[in-house]
């Protein structure tokens, strides 16, 4: 008898390591981590290219406390199960996607005479 396993040479063969993935790396903004970047995500309502083109054609500016007042009504209709909501901060009327946290449209008092709001189905005042 002899101690040796005979195999033809083309059925072993030894397992390759897989080669590692390349990963891209994602460029962050000069000056600026990830996390301040979640968090300021994350912190308020943000506004669409269209709320933001009203707020600038009607120079309306919106204040710090203003801004801490319309995340806190949007919190509020988040927690009564809001979609769409129209938020009244002092002479505005904002209309925010509670869902997205994003605002929709803004009206100040000038031109919010005699204008009806559609599609929403919750009101805060603020």
């Amino acid at each position: 008898m002899t101690d040796k396993i005979f195999a033809p040479n083309n059925q072993i063969r030894p397992v390759e390591a897989p080669k590692p993935k390349q990963t891209q790396q994602v460029k962050k903004p000069a000056g600026q981590s990830f996390k301040d970047i979640l968090a300021g995500e994350l912190k308020g309502v943000k506004f669409s290219a269209h709320a933001q083109a009203r707020l600038e054609a009607r120079n309306i500016k919106l204040t710090e406390p203003q801004l801490n007042r319309l995340n806190t009504g949007v919190e509020k209709a988040a927690s009564k199960g809001a979609r769409e909501s129209l938020v009244l901060v002092d002479n505005l009327a904002l209309v925010v996607s509670i869902k997205n946290r994003t605002v929709i449209t803004a009206v100040d008092d000038k031109n919010l005479k005699e204008n009806v709001f559609t599609n929403i189905d919750s009101a805060v005042i603020m």
